[in-house]
């Protein structure tokens, strides 16, 4: 079984929810044109002042979904 990692998108500011929530929608969008698996996508309100969108790849992908997306971050996904 392949490891699952998960790729973090920072948003700072007044709109970071909004952003990070429309964010989301893109991510589902690229998942269904790449017909990439897993499908797991969501997004994170920490504060009024910082949110986070993500999306979880398998190993394999990684690279690919990386180079095209440029996350952030990344970070082992422990479902």
């Amino acid at each position: 079984m392949s490891r699952k990692i998960k790729l973090i998108w920072d948003f700072r500011g007044p709109a970071s929810a909004k952003t990070a929530e429309h964010h989301e929608i893109h991510l589902k969008e690229y998942i269904i044109a790449e017909k990439l698996s897993p499908n797991i996508t969501g997004f994170e309100i920490l504060n009024e002042m910082y949110a986070t969108a993500f999306m979880v790849v398998t190993d394999e992908t990684m690279i690919q979904v990386r180079d095209a997306l440029k996350p952030h971050r990344g970070e082992v996904f422990e479902s």
